[in-house]
């Protein structure tokens, strides 16, 4: 398909030229073609597998952590494709190839050939796979399947899970790098070593490897809301996870990783799902015991982190309780690796080409293979079952042109006494099934966590990894919509604030703005947290909508920072409830007032400034100059507390010159002041000055 849509690309700047009928109209639709496509063409570098399930949870999970410098080169790509993309708009005042005539003719000819190279390229292909992967879906069918355990076990066990970065097994194979992982080998060898383990969708990036393994469940973002996770108060609370299950067995759970714990949620969800312990980039930081040169743009290096998670093991082996200790190394992270201190001589002579991503890989092989010798040598080795695992396949490096010619299946050892070396190959089997296969490697009557079934069950039944690979994923999406269940649970028909100002929805608490879809049957239809108040006018009038925020967002008279929810019904019933009536809980399906008309705007508040400044004790007068103002009154606030205290609050009436004066004091020195108003999701306020200026105090 490459070739036909550098075709039509080519035929569309041909007609852009031919005819000046409509031509800023098609130098805007060529440019935003263009742009679209090198916009698809970075997230496909860096997820390998264009926009998927990972984009959307990235571009709604905590990306501070991210080793940005490793990508340098990629952004630098993309930057000169978008100034491409803009050259439509230079090829405009090209006139020499211009034909009078048949202006209409040549522009539907564009509009034509535009619509056939979007449905030929990469964007919809991506844009239908994840609407079939995310629609509604009914998933009664495959609840059943769902199983956690809850039978003790009959002799716990010691527990060390090693993820390796990125670390599929075909950087094993002999025949392709030969020479380049030999203590892994020979670690396969006396190991129970499974094959042809794939990554099914919503698992394929670290944080859906964690889940995915440790839960039995792909990760697929929280319900109707792909960018907001951040606000989700509980990270999948209605999941049994791994850690949940052995510390109901009287295990402590600790985790040791050298990247940044708040990247992609990954603190968020082991402390969720029973760890006791979530030791990340910031508690290296905190030990001021680690030089500069042991970190990377990622965090702590390998050599550090597995060295650490040995003086762990003897220290959580001495106390004498069942544990699981679970490590997570970086350093062959794309798309190049790193190479630590203990490594810097560490070299691969390879086919393929001096390339650094070898290097890091010859030197985790020794790393990880180091740190399993420690272990079974140590006098408590005997009683622990080790795990030595890839997160997910590996995603765009150095190596892809290499791998992509290769039958690319992750790593999974087990290791450990009465466990019987030999490979084990599966078929339709995936990552979901880690977990379980762990499980029953502890207790032969323990076969399923989640949707994960033990891949040494020789009667394993199948369940969502045989639907991932079955007849194209077609009843995969049911295992998605399940896991996306999870986020909420099942929604009561109360709606309630707690103490921490948080709407309780189901067992998940949201932090506000959120706007609740009802269906006629009263079922959680979808919640959404970002651009609720264009989600409401644009709402289902068949639907009943329950908005909460401040009281703000629904009265011009209102001067208090409580929060409000406005109920709206089919039959165009209409209520608000304030901040009394939320704390104690009100029915969603109560009868609401009779109302005619059509339904109210509400607002939401836009901030005016870009971040928070810090601001001493004192009197103040806020002053503003806007260019474009809504054409009805509105709301200035300044706010502080991380957006939860109103200091003060105008009431503005748009006027010609533009001028905004907001006056407030400060009894106490502030971190975060900030300045916002509430609008509506078509009103815009265009601020060109600003200033904060101390107010004189009174001579008395």
């Amino acid at each position: 398909m490459l070739w036909i849509l550098l075709l039509t690309l080519f035929v569309l700047a041909w007609l852009l030229l031919v005819s000046s009928k409509w031509l800023w109209w098609k130098a805007g639709l060529l440019s935003v073609l263009l742009i679209a496509l090198s916009t698809w063409w970075l997230v496909d570098q860096l997820s390998g597998d264009g926009l998927n399930a990972a984009t959307l949870y990235h571009l709604g999970a905590d990306m501070e952590g991210a080793g940005v410098s490793d990508f340098k080169q990629v952004i630098a790509g993309y930057i000169a494709l978008l100034l491409v993309s803009l050259l439509p708009f230079a090829l405009v005042r090209i006139k020499r190839w211009q034909r009078p005539g048949r202006g209409k003719t040549l522009f539907a000819s564009f509009a034509g050939l535009w619509l056939l190279a979007v449905c030929v390229s990469p964007l919809f292909a991506d844009g239908q796979r994840l609407y079939y992967q995310l629609r509604p879906v009914d998933f009664a069918e495959i609840a059943p399947e769902y199983q956690v355990p809850t039978q003790p076990l009959q002799r716990p066990r010691n527990i060390v899970w090693i993820y390796g970065e990125s670390l599929e097994r075909t950087y094993l194979d002999e025949s392709v790098f030969p020479g380049l992982m030999p203590n892994l080998n020979r670690l396969a060898a006396r190991s129970l070593d499974v094959r042809g383990l794939d990554s099914p969708e919503g698992s394929g990036w670290t944080i859906a490897g964690l889940v995915a393994s440790m839960c039995g469940v792909p990760l697929t973002t929280a319900q109707g809301d792909e960018n907001s996770m951040d606000r989700m108060g509980s990270f999948l609370p209605k999941a049994v996870c791994l850690g949940d299950y052995l510390k109901q067995q009287g295990y402590t759970n600790h985790y040791l990783g050298g990247a940044n714990g708040q990247f992609a949620g990954k603190g968020q969800f082991l402390a969720s799902h029973g760890f006791d312990e979530v030791h990340d980039l910031a508690w290296f930081k905190q030990q001021k015991k680690v030089g500069r040169i042991h970190y990377s743009a990622w965090g702590v290096h390998d050599d550090v982190l597995l060295d650490t998670a040995y003086r762990r093991f003897e220290q959580l082996s001495r106390a004498g309780e069942p544990f699981m200790l679970t490590t997570l190394t970086m350093d062959t992270h794309h798309p190049a690796g790193h190479l630590p201190v203990s490594c810097k001589n560490e070299r691969y002579e390879s086919p393929h080409g001096n390339i650094g991503l070898l290097n890091a890989l010859k030197c985790t092989d020794r790393l990880i293979s180091q740190l399993v010798e420690r272990i079974q040598a140590s006098p408590h080795g005997k009683d622990t079952l080790i795990v030595v695992s890839s997160d997910h396949l590996a995603m765009p490096n150095d190596l892809s042109h290499v791998l992509a010619k290769q039958e690319r299946e992750n790593l999974l050892l087990f290791v450990g006494k009465d466990i019987e070396p030999r490979q084990l190959q599966v078929d339709d089997a995936t990552t979901l099934d880690s977990g379980a296969t762990l499980l029953s490697l502890l207790d032969p009557a323990i076969q399923r966590i989640g949707f994960g079934r033990s891949l040494i069950d020789p009667q394993r039944p199948a369940s969502a990894s045989v639907a991932a690979r079955k007849d194209n994923g077609r009843d995969y999406p049911k295992y998605l919509a399940f896991a996306r269940s999870l986020w909420l649970g099942e929604p009561t028909r109360e709606l309630r604030i707690d103490d921490s100002n948080q709407v309780i929805v189901g067992v998940q608490h949201v932090q506000p703005p959120v706007l609740l879809e009802y269906d006629k049957d009263w079922a959680l239809k979808t919640v959404y947290l970002e651009n609720t108040s264009r989600q409401f006018d644009e709402a289902d009038k068949d639907s009943t909508l329950a908005y909460v925020d401040r009281c703000t967002a629904f009265e011009d008279g209102s001067a208090d920072g409580d929060w409000c929810a406005l109920l709206v019904n089919r039959e165009n019933g209409i209520k608000l409830y304030r901040d009394d009536d939320l704390r104690g809980g009100v029915q969603v399906d109560a009868a609401l007032d009779a109302f005619d008309g059509p339904r109210p705007s509400v607002r939401q508040a836009h901030m005016i400034t870009d971040k928070g400044r810090r601001t001493r004790a004192g009197q103040y007068m806020l002053e503003l100059v806007a260019s474009t103002q809504p054409q009805r009154g509105f709301w200035i606030e300044a706010v502080s507390s991380q957006r939860q205290v109103v200091l003060a609050q105008q009431w503005v009436q748009p006027d010609a010159s533009g001028r905004i004066n907001l006056s407030f004091g400060l009894d106490h020195e502030v971190d975060d002041l900030e300045i916002r108003a509430w609008l509506n999701h078509a009103e815009k306020l265009a601020v060109d000055t600003f200033a904060l200026v101390p107010s004189r105090r009174p001579r008395g």
